[in-house]
């Protein structure tokens, strides 16, 4: 019998605009595409975010303080550019707002020293994470998309989008915590994002026998890489979404504000092909591993999944 894909849920929680498309896009385009719902959830609009467009540095958050709502804008159009039609800013637009960061000296994101009173970093947590208990008994997905408990790289608003993520989903599976925002749901698989090791050091070693310089994660293939690259032993799924490399490109050039693309990462994309942007890496964070492919990696999120018994029986616990 074949599977009805309909029936397959998908939450992503993502910290600022733009960030869902650089690690998922290709992902949810060929969810949407196969007819699975996709929701994306954003939990600031990016306020603090650094402007690469000379002419737009005037909605800086030091100046006019408006890139929050240009930035909407531009997740509008790279969620068109994907497909998503469910997106949803955490607690409504504005509730939460970027909290900024500075960079360590080790190479790593921190709190920034000036933090606004608003800020997501600085958020209760059970207050963040009751909004996303509403959203996931609403929505009561199958499958949890997030960072890992470094944010990939350090910046607070990622952490604290893991943490939300996490006690979020950890509380709407509790049937006796808060009825009033819903049914409790158990999600059950939970993914981290992540960046193969074996990919980027191939990359990196292409753009240097291109003659290209290499001006990111430290520029040598073979040195340290930061933590957001993961070595393969430790990735348990790989989405192949090569059929929809353009909508993710073009998803990302919606943010202009924010991406280069003439930039190193694009770069790196016209030496290794669509691969680069069509295959998205991820770690298993909860539930058992599915059938894996070839490579000995899940090609499907929702591998090893019984949508229908799932959900009769966390229906049935609804009754």
């Amino acid at each position: 019998m074949t599977a009805d894909l309909s029936q397959h849920r998908l939450l992503l929680v993502h910290a600022h605009p733009d960030d869902e498309t650089i690690g998922n896009g290709a992902t949810m385009a060929r969810y949407v595409a196969e007819g699975r719902q996709v929701t994306m959830v954003t939990c600031t609009a990016g306020e603090m975010g650094e402007i690469l467009v000379p002419e737009l540095e005037h909605l800086a958050a030091d100046r006019e303080d408006k890139l929050g709502e240009h930035r909407r804008g531009e997740i509008a159009d790279a969620m068109a550019a994907l497909g998503v039609t469910d997106h949803r800013w955490l607690g409504g637009f504005g509730r939460f707002r970027d909290s900024g960061m500075k960079w360590h000296a080790d190479g790593y994101a921190i709190p920034a020293d000036d933090i606004h009173e608003n800020a997501f970093w600085q958020a209760d947590l059970t207050t963040a994470a009751d909004e996303l208990v509403r959203i996931i008994r609403e929505v009561r997905p199958h499958v949890l998309v997030t960072y890992d408990q470094f944010g990939g790289y350090g910046h607070p608003d990622h952490v604290q989008a893991h943490r939300v993520a996490t006690y979020g989903a950890a509380l709407a599976a509790v049937p006796s915590y808060k009825p009033e925002l819903g049914a409790a749901w158990d999600i059950p698989k939970h993914y981290w994002n992540a960046m193969s090791e074996s990919r980027m050091r191939e990359g990196m070693r292409q753009l240097r026998d291109a003659g290209e310089e290499v001006e990111f994660f430290g520029g040598d293939p073979d040195g340290p890489l930061p933590p957001i690259v993961v070595a393969d032993e430790h990735l348990a799924a790989v989405v192949d979404g090569s059929g929809h490399v353009a909508a993710k490109l073009d998803a990302m050039r919606a943010y202009p504000t924010q991406i280069q693309v003439d930039g190193p990462f694009f770069a790196l994309s016209n030496n290794l092909g669509d691969r680069v942007w069509a295959e998205e890496f991820y770690r298993l964070a909860k539930g058992s591993r599915g059938p894996v492919g070839e490579h000995g990696l899940e090609t499907d999120l929702f591998a090893g999944l019984d949508i229908e018994a799932l959900d009769a029986a966390q229906g049935s616990a609804r009754a």
